[in-house]
């Protein structure tokens, strides 16, 4: 791997040119950087990033482990406008930056978490993981920038990882303007589907009550607002953490970082945790 400057430094660069452009995505790097074969499949991990941690690890690894194969990607994906937070406090080019050390990480994790009737597999059968970026604060917004960027073969399957508060936020229909329905989704769910692990909790309701949200949508309880009941075949409900498991969270990871606590160790992997040691990108100067 490349420093942490000349990786910052390159992001910073990229991100300037992509910004004065009229693409709404882009891929800046992919890992590793050649030989990997066009996917039959793409997963996508749309998130803020600020920072990586094990909780985005787990979500990833969770399903490529069940499809350990070079045609699948995993595409890390990085929006630039968010609709509902802002883009502090770490700057985009530092969350670049540990978007490709998590890519690392995570490939390294693949390699050694394999079941147990399995060999440890050669790093050429783990998907190849891209770092991109998009202009579009939408979710639907950004499955269709994907989609026309002519960065895939098409047709492609997208497959994006979201927890369950990002499901919520989908069929909000105050995201959809001007008529307020969730007719927009028809596209993606004609073509991409959803994986949604499960984060019970005192905000988002206990798993059966976020179990019933997918029973109420398959019954067509949405219907009068657009929402059709064969998208539920669309969307997997998958295991979050276990009972007793200690919450991980970027927030959490932030807290840890400022208080020096070694609760970070178990709080984002390896390679992201020795950037932020060493750069520390949520000191109040870099923030600002």
């Amino acid at each position: 791997m490349a420093s942490f400057q000349s990786l910052r430094t390159r992001y910073t660069s990229l991100l300037k040119k992509f910004t004065a452009s009229t693409r709404d995505f882009e891929v800046f790097t992919t890992i590793p950087s050649d030989g990997s074969p066009p996917p039959r499949i793409l997963y996508v991990l749309d998130s803020s990033f600020n920072p990586p941690t094990r909780a985005h690890l787990r979500i990833a690894s969770s399903v490529l482990l069940e499809r350990l194969e070079p045609d699948s990607r995993l595409l890390l994906l990085l929006a630039t406008q968010n609709a509902d937070k802002p883009s502090k406090p770490a700057l985009f080019e530092d969350r670049l930056t540990m978007m490709e050390l998590f890519a690392h990480d995570l490939r390294s994790h693949l390699a050694t978490n394999t079941s147990p009737q399995e060999h440890t597999p050669s790093m050429d059968r783990i998907p190849a993981i891209d770092i991109g970026v998009t202009k579009k604060p939408y979710f639907i917004d950004k499955a269709a920038a994907i989609e026309a960027s002519a960065v895939y073969p098409t047709p492609l399957e997208q497959v994006h990882l979201t927890g369950y508060d990002t499901l919520i936020r989908i069929f909000n229909t105050k995201y959809y303007p001007p008529d307020h329905t969730l007719d927009s989704l028809a596209p993606l769910f004609s073509q991409h589907r959803l994986r949604v692990t499960l984060r019970p909790s005192d905000e988002w309701g206990s798993r059966e009550e976020q179990e019933s949200f997918m029973q109420a949508l398959a019954r067509g309880d949405r219907e009068h607002e657009g929402g059709r009941k064969e998208w539920a075949d669309k969307i997997q409900l998958v295991e979050g953490r276990q009972p007793g498991q200690e919450p991980v969270s970027s927030t959490r990871a932030r807290e840890a970082i400022k208080s020096a606590s070694p609760d970070l160790e178990w709080l984002v992997p390896d390679n992201v945790r020795q950037f932020l040691l060493s750069e520390k990108p949520y000191s109040t100067e870099s923030s600002l």
